[in-house]
């Protein structure tokens, strides 16, 4: 599963943001997380607290330009991060 699946799988795991915001925006929306943490993820970034804060307010700031529901913000900005963390080990240990 790619990241860009996991993180469109974190954001649409909200029954309201699927209802506000539909499929196609939240896909668009997960593309744009991806790319983004991507782009500010340095290689060592899981151990290091400014860049997790930078990331975090990238993936905030990003739920924000898209309209993603205000009370569902935190979870999904916690999830997202989470969720490459995991990736980030799983590639570290695959080299």
């Amino acid at each position: 599963m790619t990241m860009t699946k996991i993180t469109e799988s974190a954001i649409a795991n909200n029954d309201s943001a699927r209802d506000v915001m539909g499929k196609d925006k939240l896909r668009e929306l997960a593309v744009v997380l991806f790319e983004r943490v991507r782009e500010n993820a340095s290689l060592d970034w899981t151990i290091k607290e400014n860049v997790k804060t930078k990331l975090k307010v990238i993936v905030k700031r990003t739920l924000r330009q898209y309209g993603y529901p205000p009370d569902m913000q935190k979870p999904a900005t916690e999830t997202v991060l989470n969720q490459a963390e995991m990736i980030a080990e799983e590639m570290a240990h695959a080299e």
